[in-house]
């Protein structure tokens, strides 16, 4: 359980460092996961791993909240979720279109 509160200061502290509210910092988590993982598995943005990756890492981090505070706020969990992988998904599938709306 101490590393479930550690990393809760940690979040905390990434947090406080973003200039707007904590969704922000989901969303620049997701882009950061998603591209960081294509980067270094040498894959497309487009590939669906680096998506996997980003619904991997948000989904243990939601986990981690729950054991923090002992249940499941789901309107922020929720939430949580749609910032983090809202970018990543999108523009993953607007690059699997791409070829489409050239042609």
């Amino acid at each position: 359980m101490e590393f479930v509160h550690h990393y809760e200061r940690a979040i905390a502290w990434i947090v406080a460092q973003c200039p707007a509210p904590d969704k922000f910092a989901h969303t620049y988590a997701g882009l950061t996961i998603w591209l960081l993982t294509a980067i270094l598995m040498k894959k497309k943005l487009s590939s669906a791993w680096p998506l996997a990756m980003v619904v991997l890492f948000e989904a243990a981090n939601e986990y981690l909240d729950r054991l923090a505070h002992g249940s499941w706020n789901w309107p922020d969990t929720i939430r949580d979720v749609v910032a983090t992988l809202f970018w990543p998904f999108v523009i993953s599938f607007a690059m699997r279109l791409r070829p489409a709306i050239r042609g």
